[in-house]
């Protein structure tokens, strides 16, 4: 038959499993008794924190105060013993020996072991024999003296006519037990209203602390994605909760203005592409009915060329769509500005107004090609819409700060100051007849910001004669 007992081999696995999950449990049961608490945590932790220094504390003083008692006693009783063989070597000795303030007994032995002299309690007695030692001391069996406490009992050895005598003196130190335990009672119990205070010290203060910080948790709660211009309380107190409410309310801010420019977007998106779709329908309906050959071909002419503008919107309603989820990611590499704006200059072709290039090479920027490749295209087209005559391109760098500087000027009419910013939003002409005529779509500024954004840098409009936007690109060095 055969042996179905567990092997020994298996007995120690079942053993291991078992006691993993002991540990699993005990840490489980842990967890859950654990504070969750922050004020809870806080409060336990200043009281441990406080008793912990009040019993090393408390300890120290008991020490102390027992080792000063107990050399006190230690001098008395070994002024009484040198007393006592100052008369012994004398020859002076009485047979009763009187007893000093906190001085228990008094024995004289010869060396033989017999008593010479003693106290009045130990009249008679036998000499005194060591039980044991302690600490290099000799313990002595006083229970005959009828006064069980501790004694500090000082042996002195001295010459006398007759021969040498051992004289024991004892000491009470019931004074200084009965200190011992007053000090430790009273410390026990100052150290138990001591840490009750810190603690609901602690508590309170933790507490109020805390309240701020619930409401704002309460109400950050509360926020949802259609009540964004709610905010959090701030206190008034200058301390990490206000800078904390402070810092909410910013970043509160920043989330509606960011919802505000996304339903703007999308409004503004919605607006301009309506206008061109009815038009496109209103011409290929006409093209569709209309008898005439030539009266059909200027309008499917016109569809063609709307459709190139809704494509054209299309694609730049995508790339804003790209670039505001991109944050820094896409392919980053060093790149020449000079060069780049050089190669771009010369794919256009023959423009309508000369371009002058006045550019520096070594303007070394970290980026992605493309997009700076975009940025450039978009502030180009932007000056030849606008310029009268020429459009220049200068590049350099900025000794100062070793910045990257890309300036795109043309000699149209100048953008009056209080225009410079709102240029750069979305779906902005400044002159929307002719911004439409020439196939502006309005967004060709707000993604070149956004491009010069994402890269670290800056697009402003520069003072000067005509207008010019000013591209500033932190400069890269070249890895040694």
């Amino acid at each position: 038959m055969a042996d179905r007992s567990p092997t020994p081999a298996g007995r120690p696995g079942a053993r291991r499993a078992r006691a993993a999950a002991l540990r699993a449990r005990t840490a489980a049961a842990v967890r859950r008794l654990a504070p969750r608490s922050v004020r809870t945590r806080t409060t336990i932790a200043a009281c441990a924190a406080v008793a912990v220094v009040l019993l090393i504390a408390s300890a120290a003083v008991v020490l102390l105060l027992r080792v000063n008692l107990e050399r006190t006693v230690e001098a008395g009783a070994r002024e009484q013993a040198l007393a006592v063989a100052g008369l012994a070597a004398d020859g002076h000795l009485p047979g009763q020996l009187p007893l000093d303030h906190g001085t228990d007994f008094i024995q004289v032995t010869d060396a033989a072991g017999n008593v010479v002299a003693a106290s009045q309690n130990l009249a008679g007695r036998p000499a005194l024999a060591p039980t044991g030692t302690s600490d290099g001391h000799s313990t002595f069996d006083l229970g005959a003296l009828g006064d069980e406490h501790h004694q500090r009992v000082t042996t002195v050895t001295t010459g006398t006519p007759s021969g040498p005598v051992t004289i024991r003196v004892g000491a009470s130190l019931h004074t200084a037990d009965t200190a011992e335990d007053l000090t430790t009672a009273a410390l026990a119990v100052l150290s138990a209203v001591l840490v009750t205070t810190v603690g609901a010290v602690t508590w309170r203060a933790t507490g109020r602390a805390l309240r701020p910080v619930e409401a704002i948790r309460s109400e950050v709660a509360g926020i949802g994605d259609r009540d964004l211009d709610r905010r959090v309380p701030e206190p008034g107190s200058d301390d990490e909760i206000a800078r904390l409410a402070h810092t909410m309310n910013a970043m509160l801010d920043r989330l509606e203005s960011a919802g505000l420019r996304q339903r703007r977007f999308i409004a503004d998106a919605s607006h301009e592409l309506r206008s061109p779709l009815a038009v496109l329908r209103t011409q290929l309906e006409v093209a569709h009915t209309h008898p005439d050959p030539a009266v059909r071909a200027d309008m499917v002419a016109g569809a063609l060329q709307d459709t190139d503008r809704l494509q054209s919107l299309a694609a730049d309603l995508l790339l804003l769509a790209r670039l505001d989820a991109a944050g820094h990611d896409g392919p980053r590499e060093t790149l020449d500005l000079a060069e780049l704006a050089r190669t771009t200059a010369d794919s256009r072709g023959t423009p309508r107004h000369p371009v002058d290039l006045h550019v520096r090479d070594g303007a070394l920027v970290l980026g992605n090609r493309l997009w700076l490749g975009r940025l450039l295209t978009n502030l180009l087209d932007n000056a030849q819409r606008h310029a009268r005559s020429r459009v220049t391109v200068r590049v350099g760098t900025d000794p100062a700060d070793g910045s990257v500087v890309l300036d795109v000027t043309n000699d149209g009419p100048a953008i009056a100051p209080a225009d410079r910013e709102k240029v750069f939003e979305r779906f902005t002409r400044l002159d929307d007849a002719r911004s439409r005529d020439h196939g502006g779509t309005g967004l060709g500024l707000p993604i070149a910001r956004d491009i010069a954004t994402l890269h670290g840098g800056t697009l402003t409009v520069a003072d000067g004669p005509g207008t010019t936007f000013r591209t500033r690109l932190p400069g890269h060095a070249p890895a040694s």
